[in-house]
This record gives C-alpha cells, structure tokens and sequence, in this order.
C-alpha cells in the first residue's frame, strides 16, 4: 500500500515534486502535509481540481487500509495480506465484503498510477511523434558532441525530446533558418539535464523556445547561456498582466530582505530581473502586449530594481561607515528611463543627488566626510549594478549626465545641483533635465529634488535662444554621424534622438517639463511655434521608430537589416510596425522621416556657421 504501485508513495512524490519545482517562487506551496499541499496546488492552478480532489480521496482511502494492516498484524507492514484468509480478516475489519474491498483496492492504485505516471514518465503519454525531414541535416548529426549531451542522463532526455522538436521546427516559416537557430541555442548550452527535464515535464517550454528561435537566433544563444529564465515560465502568473512598478519593487524588496548575505543579494537580484526581463521580451515577442506598453515594463522594471537594490546597499556599506549623514540620497532616472521608456539593450543615465544636511560626517567602524561618503556610496551601487557575477550583471551604467559630466564627481549635494542648474548650465543640460525622475531613494528628498526640477525649468525661456541652441545640437550631430544608416530608427535627422530633443525643447518652453516626448510635442504646438499636424507628424514618426527600436533589440545587438534578419524575424519587426513586407516598411520608414525632418528644419533657425 506504500511503496508499490500506485500506492501511498506515488501521491506524496507526485505533491512533493510539483511543490519543490514552484515552491521557492510561491511560498503557499510550502506546506507539509500531502492533502494540504494538493489543496494549495490545485488553487494555485499547478493541479487539475479533479485530480487533486481525487488523488485526496485514494490518499485517504490507502492511509487507512494502511492502519487497517497494522492493526491485524500488530506491526509496522504496509503489505497487503498474502492469503485470503488474511484478506477475509481485514475485510472484517473494514466492515466491508470481501470481493468488493478487493474490486476497489485494484481499482484505487491503478488510477493513482494512471493519474501520476504521465508525471513521472512523459513519454509514455503520446505516441511517438513522426519523422522530420530535418533529422537528416548535417546539424543534428552535430549535436551529440555538444557539451549539454555529454551526460548519459542528458542523452537519455533529450532523445525523447528531439523528435518533437524537429516537427515543430519543421512547421516554423523557414525551417532550416530555424533549425540553425535551435542549433545555436543547443551548442551554447553548457548542461541539458535539468534543461531537458524541465522541457519534458512542461512541453509548453518547448513551443516558446521554438518561437524564439524562429524570430531571433540571437536570443536564442542568449537564452542558452541564461537558460534559468524558463523556469518563470512554468509558474502560473508569467503570461498574467503586467503587476506595475510598486508590485515589483516590493516584490524584490520582501525577498531581499530575507537574503542576509550581500553577495546571494545581488546574485538573487540578478535571477529575479532577468527572468521578468525575459517576460516583457516573450510578451513583445507573442502579441501580448504592444511596443508602447513594453518600453513602459522595461522602465518599470530598471525603477523597481534600484528601488529596491538600493536600500540593500546601503545597509551594506552602512556596515562600515555608518547610516548615511543627513538626509540621504535619491537615485534619479535620466534620458529614456526618466521618460519611462526602455528597450531590452538600454544602459541606465543616471545621476545621484545627497543632502548632508549639515552633518559633516558619518558615523561608523570607518567614518567618513559627507562628500566621499557618498561619492563611495554611489560607486558601490554601480558595482551592484554592472558587476558581472555568477548570474550575470543587471544594468551598464552612464553618468554624464551629471553636473560638469564626467569631469564633476558621481554624487551632486542638493545645494551644489541647484546652483549648477541656475548658473552654470547649458541649454542641452536643462533640455535633459526635462526627462528627469527621481526613481529610488528617501520619499521626502525625493518630493524636494522634484519641486527643484519644476522650479529650475518653470522660468521664462527665451525661444530664440532655446531654439538657436537646438539647431546647433542637430548640425553638430549630423556632422558627427554622417547621413546615418536608413534602416537605423534612431540616429538620423527625422528620427527618434531628433525628436525627441523637439519633444525636450518643447517642455523646456512650456514652463511645465513634462517628460514625455509625446507631451513635450504637444506643448510645442501650443505654443504654437509647431502646428497641431506636424506635432501630431512627429509623434507618429517617433511611434513607428520606437516600435522598430524596441523589436530590433529585442532580437539583435547589431545594426538593424530586416534582410539579415530571416522570414521570422522580419515578420516580427514589420508586425510591429503594422505593414507588410520589407519593402512597405523602408518606404514607410523613410515616407515618415523624410516628412518630420522637414518638419523641424522648417521650424528651427539655420544654425550659425
């Protein structure tokens, strides 16, 4: 009743496995007894209701047959009886007819076996898939010297695994282009077991890793060396709406808080951002959510990782210097994360602003002056950031946006920054400013560092200047990058960067600094040295270029050529863009861009020689 089949020990593994594989992401799995822990499976959607209602009734039925034994035999057994004798005296004991008692046992383990063998042994559950085409090609015939198929065990797997594999290769828009990207993907691995299971016990993994590397073999090589994120994958919430900035940074911060050592900090940190990280890119990658809403997660998800790392180090570094003297430091977003909108290859502007409020030093093992205080505080949070560890690095950081650039030091006193903005600082610096956030930090001395902002850009402009300074930027970049790549929806004259600084230089003379490019377009008009329609142009331009940036990084580091890409990966990008075909998308790319250059030339003085 114990141990042989379909018995006691069948419904306790199949629990306990299914609570291991998503209890350290789920902590309402982590119950003891086995009918509690089929009840929170199946309320968490890991088990079917009916088959934990039932696998609870088996359970209960064999535990008490089990009692039954032990009382007949007056010891610790759990073997049924071997006589019919002995099975005449535990039917007696059960109150129940013979015949029936054993018509019932038979039929209680045999469907515990049914219903927990699909489990344990996949393969049994389907038949064997047919033969692909691709088995022939000379890349499967490379595969065994592969590192993840160095293992009996692993070989053993993924033999189960490969003929589906290649059928649904097989079905993707250019089978070989996919196959060579599973390829990839497959040699990068340095170990399959653990992989392969997870693939086996959850075929779902099999169709999304067939569908990103039908769209990006790069992705796919990245994936084979952070092969981890697919465990998100297999809990219940990964396809769930996107939870929001606060829920993910309180999210982090709880299970930071149950870490005490800093290094399994950051490398926990490191494994719960790039598995949401991977989300967003599934999500862009499948339909699910459109490039405006992805760029938003992508910032969201950078804000609730410093919010969220950066209270841990400073409790690091409070260890031996001390809690931070006066008031403390806030993290403030600069560039594309302060306006909200990031891709999956964006570095982080960022730049830090302390208020020592007087106190002259900390207090600590090792004290020190304000100033190197934090000035050292804030280079521990960028080690934090980019240190590349055993679950990778989190963010590149850059810092020129900082008061004197990379001249000035990494942390800025409140008074200092202030005093910068009012007297020292250029026309670009205040049109970066308008896309400033404060996104981690002390609430107070964040309210302060906002109302600053609004203060140092709500004064009078003149538009003459603001708009002479713009054109002198656009004529320096122009003379820097050339004519610029036509397949490149950011650098270029009509295109993201030149826009946005439209965008910027509108909510600098608007006296109002909203950071959005969208809204700065919008104040420009209504200021009236934009119209309504070309406003309305530029933001529809910048929308289509983002939508090509934002799928381009998504599946490629390098420069962006639908051509080089494959049929699904340019399918992908003209989806985003909402046309069909290379073609439609570089005449609509360069229709658009052409247009919204002339826009701003018409709308911007000549810049002086």
């Amino acid at each position: 009743m114990k141990l042989g089949r379909g018995g006691i020990r069948e419904i306790e593994f199949f629990t306990q496995t299914r609570q291991i594989i998503a209890g350290g992401r789920d902590p309402r799995l982590r119950v003891r007894g086995t009918v509690p822990g089929l009840q929170v499976l199946a309320e968490t959607g890991w088990v079917p209701q009916q088959v934990s209602e039932t696998l609870t009734d088996h359970y209960r039925a064999h535990r008490e047959i089990e009692h039954r034994i032990q009382m007949v035999q007056d010891a610790q057994t759990h073997a049924l009886p071997g006589s019919e004798e002995g099975f005449a005296r535990l039917a007696a004991l059960c109150g129940r007819d013979l015949a029936e008692l054993k018509t019932e046992l038979r039929t209680r383990l045999e469907e515990v076996h049914e219903l927990t063998e699909g489990f344990f042994a996949p393969e049994s559950r389907s038949e064997p898939a047919a033969a692909s085409p691709l088995e022939d090609s000379p890349l499967v015939a490379r595969w065994p010297s592969y590192p993840a198929l160095r293992s009996s065990r692993a070989v053993e797997i993924f033999n189960r695994l490969r003929p589906e594999i290649l059928n649904r290769l097989g079905r993707a828009a250019r089978p070989e282009e996919a196959l060579s990207a599973f390829d990839g993907f497959l040699a990068g691995l340095p170990a399959g077991v653990q992989l392969f299971s997870l693939f086996e016990a959850n075929p779902q993994l099999v169709d999304l890793l067939v569908d990103i590397v039908s769209v990006s073999p790069e992705l796919a090589l990245h994936l084979s060396r952070n092969a981890q994120v697919f465990d998100a994958v297999i809990g219940g919430d990964f396809f769930a709406p996107w939870p929001g900035v606060a829920a993910l940074t309180a999210d982090l911060a709880q299970r930071l808080d149950r870490e005490e050592d800093y290094e399994r900090q950051l490398d926990f940190t490191r494994r719960w951002q790039h598995e949401w990280h991977f989300r967003i890119g599934v999500h862009l990658l499948r339909g699910i959510s459109e490039p405006q809403e992805a760029g938003k997660h992508y910032a969201e998800l950078a804000e609730a990782t410093l919010a969220a790392l950066t209270p841990a180090v400073q409790a690091e570094f409070a260890r031996k210097h001390g809690g931070a003297p006066g008031r403390g430091a806030v993290v403030v977003g600069m560039g594309s994360l302060g306006a909200g909108r990031l891709h999956a290859h964006s570095d982080l502007d960022l730049i830090v602003i302390y208020d020592a409020g007087g106190v002259e030093a900390s207090e600590g093992r090792r004290p020190l002056p304000a100033r190197t205080y934090y000035a050292r505080l804030t280079q521990a949070l960028i080690t934090a950031m980019t240190a590349p560890m055993a679950e990778g690095k989190l963010y590149e950081i850059d810092m020129r946006l900082r008061p004197s650039g990379n001249q000035g030091p990494v942390a800025t006193s409140l008074a200092a920054f202030t005093e910068y903005q009012r007297t020292d600082a250029w026309v670009w610096e205040h049109l970066a400013l308008t896309r400033a956030r404060v996104v981690a930090g002390p609430a107070d001395l964040a309210a302060e560092v906002e109302a600053r902002r609004h203060e140092l850009l709500a004064g009078p402009r003149d538009r003459a200047e603001v708009l002479a300074e713009l054109s002198k930027m656009r004529a320096r970049i122009a003379a820097a990058k050339g004519a610029g790549d036509p397949w490149d929806p950011k650098l270029g004259q009509g295109r993201m960067q030149d826009i946005e600084l439209v965008g910027q230089a509108g909510a600098l003379l608007s006296g109002q600094a909203p950071r959005r490019t969208a809204c700065g377009l919008a104040a420009a008009a209504q200021e009236g040295w934009l119209g309504r329609g070309e406003a309305d142009h530029l933001a529809a331009t910048y929308r289509l270029c983002w939508a090509l940036q934002i799928g381009a990084r998504l599946i490629t580091e390098g420069r962006l050529d639908p051509g080089e890409l494959g049929a699904g990966g340019c399918s992908f990008l003209t989806s985003l863009a909402g046309v069909e075909g290379r073609e439609a998308l570089r005449a609509k790319l360069d229709e658009m861009t052409t247009r919204a250059a002339a826009i701003i030339d018409a709308a911007l003085p000549v810049p002086a020689e």
